[in-house]
């Protein structure tokens, strides 16, 4: 069965009448075209059905950010594990969605999860990062992948691409960064053009910390009294880190392109564990190998028809060992490979309908051995397919409309001895509908909204990496409902005029969330370790709010703010009888939000010097079931404060940061028993020909 319709999707595909390419598209071709440098600061209302979040460029460099991690706090609806230091393991959790519904892009490939079924979002850096924006729902642009159609919601990393002025044969740049902690963090790279449709980036980074930073522990009875008050210093969090990256990129003719990009990740670190019953220091060690080669194809005839043609293939490797005396003594090797294949077709019937056609195929396969224990290894695998169809309607200005259905698949069975079941699913069909009306279309004010189911099936790490895994863990299935108003207001005639100007973008957003046999995650007092459990049903309401204001003063001055603020109840409906019925699911804030302003000013020759302050709020949470004095966890802020400055000598430019992070000092703790650093300092010093 699965045969056949294989190749009955196949021919599907290929059967596709032709289409033109649209606006959207075009942006990625046009790049090896430059004209005058122009950064855009701003996205058409009008051009999105779901307007992404968007964090790019010069404004990207600007935040008190290491890596892509850091960055993503600054979006509203965004709940951020952090583990604690350089080396701690961090992940996004979307609307209170869980890290597994949000889906994160590398260059328009999805990544895969390969250490506690997330995304490790602390090992991508932002040195080499254009561009990261996240949508609710999924990307309003129809031609894209099979699996894309399926997350909740999609985080998109873009790195950076070669630009090059006439006669210009390469740029390098080089950069340096130390800080607090030990923290040695150098990075360089290189663009090079081959042929004048043929560029090669290479760009590799190390990152070091000793990890030791000072924390105050201090617990509170219920009744108000002091149970312990002492201070410390975080021991077992070091890491060495090394990351390699290499791209090509061809453009030909005006229509086509393609790029392949190499990816390795190396890294050795400490798990430093919780802190709980006196405990200091942790006997745990983590060493990562992750590699990926991707390629992408697209090219457009006749001016109906595109095809597009993505393949990945990655080998993930992870070796855990403890042999801390107070914990079950382990050491595992994990070996873990993932091949994938898309390919999606539009067609463009009449200015005003698109359709769209894609087909996905993904292979994954498990490697698990205990070394301390002489058992053979454990093998799994698993089959995924995708199939997609999609439409697009554009009512002149007014109305955009935007319908999507997907099909599902999965077939996986352990291949070696084990009381693991068979676990093949049946095919799930999950559709998806979108909306924006335009009012006035003088104004630029739109009302968007939309429905959309997803599945998110257990990952290999939910079922296998635990000690005690759970192998009967069932789909989760969530239904998504979203309103969103946005407005956007703009009197610049030229950001670099001595005329007072401003551009103003805000929106409202009211969402409403239900997920039966949601998937939750608690450490068990092993960072690297998890037990893995469903939810009956959980019922999401939130409003986020958010506002990008930029007001251009006299002497060349701009001043910029970033406004976030989220409000959500995500609350367990399961069973009326259970103690914790109606109660906030774990590590969800009903109250968190961010403060960005940033003051630049740019002289006549381009040199810029600058001050940005941000601000990060996260309110109280519960870190168990119950909402109980004794799972309470305490709000927290952040400060932080960046200044730099940025000058061109001929074809050189130089930059210097110096950036304090929570200024304050507080003692704060994202996830419960992890406390995170203090008052820490980073320099940075770069140079780019």
């Amino acid at each position: 069965m699965t045969k056949k319709l294989f190749f009955i999707l196949v021919s599907a595909l290929c059967a596709s009448s032709v289409f033109a390419l649209d606006e959207a598209e075009l942006d990625s071709l046009v790049t090896r075209f430059q004209i005058e440098e122009v950064e855009v600061t701003a996205r058409s209302l009008t051009k999105d059905v779901i307007v992404p979040q968007t964090l790019k460029g010069a404004e990207l460099q600007r935040l008190n950010a290491l890596s892509v991690a850091d960055a993503l706090r600054y979006f509203s609806g965004v709940q951020l594990k952090d583990y604690g230091g350089v080396g701690g393991i961090k992940t996004i959790n979307v609307r209170s969605m869980g890290s597994q519904h949000t889906a994160v892009y590398y260059n328009g490939v999805q990544l895969g999860n390969a250490q506690n079924g997330q995304v490790d979002l602390g090992r991508f850096s932002l040195d080499n990062m254009d561009e990261i924006q996240l949508y609710n729902g999924q990307k309003s642009d129809i031609f894209q992948s099979a699996r894309e159609f399926g997350a909740a919601g999609n985080v998109y990393l873009t790195t950076r691409k070669p630009y090059f002025k006439r006669n210009e044969r390469a740029h390098v740049r080089a950069q340096m960064r130390f800080g607090s902690f030990a923290l040695a963090n150098p990075n360089v790279g290189v663009d090079v053009k081959l042929t004048e449709a043929l560029s090669l980036t290479l760009d590799a980074e190390y990152v070091y910390s000793n990890g030791k930073y000072p924390f105050r522990y201090r617990r509170v009875l219920p009744n108000g009294e002091t149970a312990y008050d002492t201070t410390a210093v975080r021991q077992n969090g070091d890491v060495n880190a090394v990351r390699t990256e290499l791209g090509l990129h061809h453009y030909y003719r005006t229509t086509g392109f393609w790029r392949v990009h190499a990816y390795n990740y190396w890294s050795e670190r400490g798990v430093p564990g919780a802190i709980v019953n006196n405990v200091w220091r942790n006997g745990e060690r983590l060493w990562d190998r992750n590699s990926f080669v991707q390629a992408t194809w697209q090219d457009e005839w006749f001016n109906r028809w595109s095809t597009r043609l993505l393949a990945k293939y990655a080998n993930d490797y992870t070796h855990y060992r403890n042999y801390d005396e107070r914990l079950l003594p382990s050491d595992n090797e994990y070996l873990q490979q993932e091949a994938y294949v898309s390919l999606a077709n539009k067609v463009r019937l009449f200015n005003w309908w698109d359709l769209s056609l894609a087909y996905d195929y993904q292979y994954n396969a498990l490697n698990r051995e205990n070394l301390l224990i002489n058992e053979g290894k454990e093998f799994f695998d698993r089959h995924s397919y995708w199939l997609s169809a999609a439409t697009a309607f554009n009512v002149k200005e007014y109305l955009r409309l935007q319908a999507s259905v997907l099909m599902t698949a999965v077939t996986q069975r352990p291949t070696s001895a084990s009381e693991h079941s068979d676990k093949s699913q049946r095919p799930k069909v999950t559709p998806g509908l979108f909306a924006s009306f335009k009012p006035y279309p003088k104004i630029d004010l739109s009302l968007n909204a939309f429905y959309k189911q997803s599945y998110r099936y257990p990952t290999f790490n939910d079922l296998y990496y635990t000690d005690l895994g759970n192998a009967n863990l069932r789909p989760e299935l969530a239904r998504q409902h979203s309103v969103e108003l946005a407005y956007k207001i703009s009197n610049v005639q030229s950001p670099l005029s001595n005329d007072f100007g401003y551009e103003i973008a805000a929106s409202a957003s009211y969402y409403y969330n239900r997920v039966t046999d949601k998937i939750i995650a608690y450490p068990k007092g092993q960072q690297f370790r998890w037990t893995m459990l469903n939810l009956g049903t959980v019922k999401i309401n939130g409003v986020d709010a958010k506002a990008d204001m930029s007001f251009y003063l006299p002497l060349r001055f701009v001043l910029r703010t970033r406004l976030n603020y989220t409000y959500q109840t995500a609350v367990d409906v399961t069973n009326p009888n259970d103690t914790y019925y109606g109660h906030q699911i774990p590590y969800i804030p009903w109250h968190s939000g961010s403060v960005v302003v940033n003051l630049d000013w740019e002289s006549r020759r381009g040199d810029h010097y600058g001050l940005n302050y941000s601000f990060i709020y996260v309110g109280e949470r519960y870190c168990q079931q119950e909402n109980t004095v004794y799972n309470y966890v305490q709000p927290w802020y952040t400060h932080d404060l960046s200044l730099y400055g940025e000058w061109g000598i001929r074809r050189w430019w130089l930059k210097a940061y110096i950036e304090i992070n929570n200024l304050l000092g507080q003692d704060y703790e994202v996830i419960q028993n992890y406390p995170m650093p203090k008052q820490n300092i980073r320099c940075t010093l770069a140079f780019r020909y």
